[in-house]
């Protein structure tokens, strides 16, 4: 059985461009970015959710692969899975942001541990607000959604070297003030409350200026502070959450030309 160069090309160029889409998806997607899953996991994932994609895939074009058409091809299939995948990621951010709010509210902006996803130091009250808010996102089945997104990603923006108009980079970058503010909705009755604990904390200061107010008010800021993640913000976080992955949704469909 002898095959052609073409049909090799176009069998190459029928998994590479696909897989170029997905690996960028998954660089920035939620829970697929943390560092706990090691690389060759991920890259062994990517490969096998190229593979269960393909039949999705409506058609290449049939461009020499070492050609600069075809080079074009590929860097606008990464821009387009880098782009989706971090526009799902935000409402995750928005829910870490707003968990380091409430936490320097509450002086706890000190006690920080090492965030798995980021690679970075953050407090520990985000970091609660991360995993609750991923095991949210799986118990919602937003990684189906999201696998759904990328088969929905090759028929609404086939493979080729266009990619994102300019207006759909515009709305990438202003779902970075929805992040910030999902995260002051996600912590506001959080944040209210501790303000309330704070002014009175200054009233009692001017009051009674002989009253050690640091012995006092720092255990009762960490005990409303925990009472109101407790009764306030973790009653209202799976409605706030759905709402802002539903948006973000269909903001990437909207990207993507629906």
């Amino acid at each position: 059985m002898q095959f052609s160069v073409a049909e090799i090309m176009g069998w190459l160029g029928l998994f590479v461009w696909p897989w170029i889409r997905v690996g960028g998806m998954m660089l920035t997607a939620p829970l697929f970015t943390q560092n706990a899953i090691p690389v060759r996991v991920r890259v062994l994932l990517g490969l096998a959710l190229t593979v269960v994609l393909m039949p999705a895939v409506a058609s290449v074009p049939q461009v020499d692969p070492l050609s600069m058409e075809a080079l074009m091809i590929a860097v606008q299939q990464a821009l387009i899975g880098i782009a989706l995948g971090f526009l799902i990621s935000l409402p995750l951010q928005a829910a870490t942001i707003g968990g380091e709010a409430v936490a320097m509210s509450m002086g706890l902006g000190f006690a920080t541990m090492a965030d798995p996803q980021g690679g970075m130091s953050v407090p520990v009250v985000s970091q609660f607000m991360l995993i609750l808010v991923t095991l949210l996102f799986l118990a919602v089945g937003g990684h189906l959604m999201f696998i759904e997104l990328m088969a929905e990603s090759f028929q609404l923006l086939p493979i080729s070297a266009v990619g994102f108009a300019r207006d759909d980079f515009f709305t990438l970058v202003s779902w970075g003030s929805v992040m910030f503010t999902g995260a002051v909705l996600i912590a506001l009755p959080a944040l209210v409350l501790l303000l309330l604990v704070n002014l009175a904390m200054g009233v009692m200061t001017r009051a009674a200026p002989q009253m050690n107010i640091f012995s006092v008010g720092f255990p009762l800021t960490l005990m409303l502070g925990f009472l109101s993640l407790l009764y306030l913000v973790l009653p209202s976080l799976p409605g706030r959450m759905y709402a802002l992955w539903r948006s973000a949704f269909d903001a990437a469909r909207q990207m993507l030309g629906a």
